[in-house]
């Protein structure tokens, strides 16, 4: 695969796209998971699925050429715009509007896939990831989410770290936690929406929240936290994209099969620690 990533335009962009998604999704997976949030992403997912099967509907519909990524983008900031006003509506009881979400989005994918006759090849590596499915312009698509998030987090980290350990503080030092969740909620469906070539929409969830679960067997802080499941995220993402290349496999179920290696060999370390330090 090396030798042909200076050869294929498809393997470059795959490459770059998963080192990408390698970085942002346990990135954002990390805050995701501290806050309790961690099924926001399977529901977000669904609703890109939604988008994506939309797309393809009107492709085959109109006849016109369309983005699905553009699509996916589109459904998935407004399933987190829908997830944020139920959470404000069900204010006791917050966790109801992750289900809401995810079973409108499950419902309208079916209805749109029905209408376009079932599935077909393009929907499939949508939904569990594929090499070949990430264009050139959808490689500057995700490098400009890159670019968006990575500065987002930076400048707002504190605020982030703050609202995500301790709400009621962070209201009460000034922070504006309303326009913060709101920002963060966007940037983890432009994320999602952005993973789906590679990691698959079905598998998404997973390379935010896995790496974080291992790292956070053995971090001792919230920042080694972080930089310990980037290093996961990425070692899954390289590694399954290179296997799945070799053995003709889709990407995303083999990322995410060595993100659960990852995680069990993070338990039996830490277990093997604990036990070292009683002797």
């Amino acid at each position: 695969m090396i030798a042909n990533l200076f050869q294929f335009e498809f393997l470059q962009n795959a490459f770059i796209t998963g080192i990408l998604i390698g970085f942002l999704a346990p990135l954002l997976g990390a805050f995701i998971v501290v806050r309790r949030l961690s099924l926001i992403a399977d529901a977000l997912s669904h609703v890109t699925l939604a988008g994506i099967s939309a797309s393809l509907l009107l492709e085959k519909k109109l006849g016109y050429q369309l983005n699905p990524l553009y699509f996916g983008m589109i459904f998935s900031v407004a399933g987190s715009l829908f997830i944020e006003k139920l959470r404000g509506l069900y204010r006791h009881y917050q966790e109801l509007a992750i289900p809401i979400i995810l079973s409108g989005g499950i419902g309208i994918s079916v209805i749109f896939i029905s209408l376009a006759d079932g599935f077909n090849s393009d929907l499939l590596n949508y939904l569990f990831g594929s090499v070949s499915a990430v264009s050139r312009a959808d490689l500057w698509t995700i490098v400009g989410v890159a670019i968006v998030v990575t500065l987002a987090i930076i400048i707002f980290y504190k605020e982030l770290f703050i609202l995500s350990f301790d709400e009621e503080h962070a209201k009460a030092s000034g922070v504006k936690a309303k326009a913060i969740h709101f920002l963060f909620i966007v940037m983890v469906a432009l994320v999602i929406a952005a993973s789906m070539n590679i990691v698959g929409i079905l598998l998404v969830s997973a390379l935010m929240t896995l790496p974080v679960a291992a790292s956070m067997r053995l971090a001792t802080g919230f920042k080694q936290t972080i930089i310990l499941s980037i290093i996961f995220g990425e070692v899954s993402v390289i590694g399954g994209l290179i296997s799945s290349y070799y053995l003709d496999l889709a990407p995303g179920g083999v990322i995410v099969v060595i993100a659960i290696l990852i995680l069990l060999g993070s338990i039996l370390v830490k277990k093997g620690w604990g036990r070292k330090h009683e002797h």
